[in-house]
């Protein structure tokens, strides 16, 4: 690790020594939390536009009858592009597939391992939200989200679920190396689970919750599968810290579309104590997440109204239900519907029959067993964002 890079008055951490395979090097070993840093007037304005969109995305996603309306696909395309940060690339019509009729992977660069490591990040939000319902945020809660993260992904390292007991580095030139497992990262993880069972009213809720993402990132403990781990809980930490109804702010595709400056800014904060410009970029990516939020929940809401409106001339309450599954689910299956609704074979085609004339299904292209989905719920929970923001903060609108 290159450690002209850090100053002398960072004042966030130390430098330690440490043997390697290749020679004597450095690790970083972050201060405990909260920081000495003192948060600047001039990003106020920032955190209230930030606290202001999530306000209103949680008071928008609340008046629907369904909360998975908006939070599965805010879910899929958060384990999508943060999956895709680490490398691992799928599509959401994979990942649903995949959901349908699990594989298992044979290889460690199989596409088949992709799938999985991505559905696995998907599951482990939800055992997240199924935890906290019981437990405060805690080594125990980390684990076993680590466990399911990394649950049945061939090539792994086999210390699923326990924190790790050897080196690592990040980057294949060591550009950063955090503390060495004993006993200084097992000293950092039971400080860092001190603080984030706290109160410290030093700094605002989410900008707290910045903060204690920048903290686990730098300490590590795992030893596979850290930036997944740590932003399942920055946006379990937002839920619970701002007070949301459900998880309904996921950053991942803000960091994947400027993945430089997210990588750069963390090790900023290490390296120089950089903790306002780690801070506003977070805010920004923030307000540009939640308004996207938005604005998909308005269009999946008035999408679903439509189509309902489409089926009830002519269908049955057996129809409407498929049609809201939709949503949770844009993909289906005639002998899933068969099995899910108790009915017989034919009555579940004449269904989606009946779908597909109301232009609600049409067939997905070259899949089998056929498959039927619902292209629109798809372009508006899955395409890029037509809603494009700079660094700067600035909005601006970009065509789909």
């Amino acid at each position: 690790m290159d450690i002209s890079r850090f100053s002398d008055k960072q004042q966030t951490g130390l430098l330690v020594q440490i043997k390697t395979p290749t020679g004597p090097d450095h690790a970083f070993v972050p201060r405990k939390l909260p920081p000495s840093w003192e948060f600047p007037i001039h990003l106020w304005p920032k955190v209230v536009e930030a606290r202001t969109a999530l306000s209103e995305l949680n008071g928008i996603a609340q008046t629907l009858p369904d909360s998975q309306l908006l939070l599965r696909p805010l879910q899929i395309r958060e384990a999508i592009t943060s999956s895709r940060i680490e490398g691992t690339y799928a599509t959401a019509e994979e990942l649903m597939l995949f959901e349908i009729d699990p594989h298992e992977s044979k290889s460690k660069r199989g596409q088949v391992n992709a799938w999985r490591e991505v559905a696995n990040y998907s599951n482990t939000l939800n055992k997240g939200i199924e935890l906290l319902e019981t437990l405060p945020f805690c080594g125990r809660v980390f684990k076993e989200l680590h466990e399911v993260l990394m649950r049945g992904v061939r090539g792994q390292h086999s210390q699923i679920g326990a924190w790790r007991t050897y080196q690592v580095a990040i980057g294949s030139d060591r550009r950063y190396i955090p503390p060495p497992a004993k006993p200084e990262m097992e000293q950092c993880i039971n400080e860092f689970e001190d603080y984030i069972n706290e109160k410290d009213e030093r700094f605002d809720p989410l900008v707290r919750a910045y903060i204690a993402h920048y903290q686990f990132e730098a300490v590590h403990p795992f030893g596979d599968g850290n930036g997944r781990i740590g932003r399942v809980l920055l946006s379990l930490m937002t839920a619970h810290w701002c007070k949301l109804q459900r998880p309904w702010l996921y950053m991942s595709e803000f960091f994947e579309r400027f993945k430089d400056e997210y990588i750069g800014n963390l090790f900023r904060v290490s390296a120089e104590g950089a903790w306002e410009r780690w801070i506003e970029f977070c805010l920004i990516g923030t307000i540009q997440q939640a308004r996207d939020a938005i604005d998909r929940c308005q269009k999946l809401r008035e999408l679903r109204c439509q189509m309902l409106e489409k089926v009830r001339p002519n269908g049955s309450p057996r129809t409407e239900q498929i049609v809201e599954k939709l949503f949770s689910n844009p993909l289906v299956r005639v002998s899933e519907l068969k099995v899910r609704l108790n009915i017989s074979y034919p009555t579940a085609q004449n269904d989606v029959d009946r779908l597909v004339k109301a232009d609600i299904l049409r067939p997905l292209p070259d899949i089998r067993p056929k498959t039927f989905f619902s292209s629109e719920i798809m372009r508006i929970a899955y395409e890029e964002s037509s809603r494009a923001i700079s660094l700067d903060g600035n909005p601006s609108e970009q065509a789909n």
